[in-house]
């Protein structure tokens, strides 16, 4: 007999299918088991080549974007900060997630302790939440900058941009907490096999033998409130934007103060239309195999990451112009 439970992600849901089989009887497991994608094991060597390159050139990218904004003064603005704070995010949330998927892929290394897997259960969803934090945190930035120009620099002050950091910080810290507490302190006794690259929080508490409907309900709130306010906010912050645009007297005024924006956006469109598409395939695409949903899920925690650096370095003059010259001394 075969059940189809649901895990939850930040966002959206990843179906996977467990047999009765392969229950146990065990209450505190030691370890999980973690299968990488299902049903595509043979080609786990090959599907490492893309992962790794993905996380060489996050690693790169980001690592690049904080040694710029720290050497250039010039670039210690609010707008920056918050890019910092996008880039640290981004190291933290890849770093979570590929190194324990590349040894599943290149040495066949499954098993994960049950104290690691809590805590790359928690930076993953903490550092999603946060993610979105600064997104909004980055639309009030650009909101201030073109609606109200001649205030930005008393507006967001160095105290209050620390301030808004510690409370995105916080907001994700605090928000995510209680999934490993409660995972910790439930009994285990079905398997602890985990059909998944990575440890998701409803993966794990699916083999619980409690009632877990109050993380269930916690999880969609904190889905759909968190993730649905930020968006909400970042809409309302570029509506008045646009407005302030198209107020401007001529077309060339209009092109350059939305180009001042143009990156932000990006951005966000980079990070939530995979998203989106990864929850409508899992809310239209029941047929869709398995393995495309895992293969989706994890494109939609580490294509971001890998994007945000490339495309603040192509439309961010201030950091290309940087960024070129580096090069250019180093070559001279």
């Amino acid at each position: 007999m075969q059940e189809t439970p649901f895990c939850l992600r930040v966002g959206h849901l990843v179906p996977y299918s467990m047999s009765d089989s392969n229950t146990t009887d065990f209450t505190n497991p030691s370890t999980f088991i973690l299968l990488g994608i299902p049903g595509l094991e043979v080609v786990h060597v090959w599907l490492s080549i893309p992962f790794c390159t993905m996380y060489i050139i996050a690693i790169l990218g980001n690592f690049t974007i904080l040694f710029i904004v720290k050497r250039e003064k010039i670039l210690h603005e609010p707008m920056y900060y918050f890019l910092c704070m996008l880039a640290i995010t981004d190291l933290v949330l890849t770093t979570s997630i590929l190194p324990k998927l590349l040894s599943i892929f290149l040495f066949n290394s499954r098993e994960i302790e049950f104290s690691a897997c809590l805590t790359q259960m928690y930076f993953v969803a903490c550092f999603i939440v946060m993610e979105s934090g600064i997104f909004v945190a980055m639309a009030l930035d650009r909101y201030v900058a073109i609606c109200k120009p001649l205030r930005h620099s008393t507006i967001l002050t160095n105290p209050v941009v620390a301030k808004i950091g510690l409370a995105v910080v916080l907001r994700g810290g605090i928000l995510v907490l209680p999934y490993p507490i409660l995972a910790r302190q439930w009994p285990y006794c079905r398997t602890n096999i985990i059909p998944d690259s990575f440890c998701d929080p409803m993966a794990v508490v699916k083999l619980a033998c409690a009632d877990i409907r109050v993380n269930s309900y916690y999880g969609l709130s904190v889905s759909f409130l968190v993730i649905g306010l930020d968006v909400f906010f970042i809409a309302i912050s570029y509506i008045q934007i646009l407005r302030a645009i198209f107020r401007l007297p001529t077309k060339d005024a209009r092109l350059k103060t939305f180009g001042t924006c143009s990156s932000h956006i990006c951005v966000i469109l980079a990070s939530y239309i995979p998203g989106l598409f990864s929850v409508l395939t899992h809310l239209f695409g029941h047929n869709v195999a398995v393995h495309f949903h895992i293969l989706m899920a994890n494109a939609y925690l580490l294509v971001p990451p890998m994007l945000h650096p490339i495309i603040y370095g192509v439309r961010t003059k201030q950091i290309r112009d940087r960024l070129l010259r580096l090069f250019t001394h180093k070559g001279m």
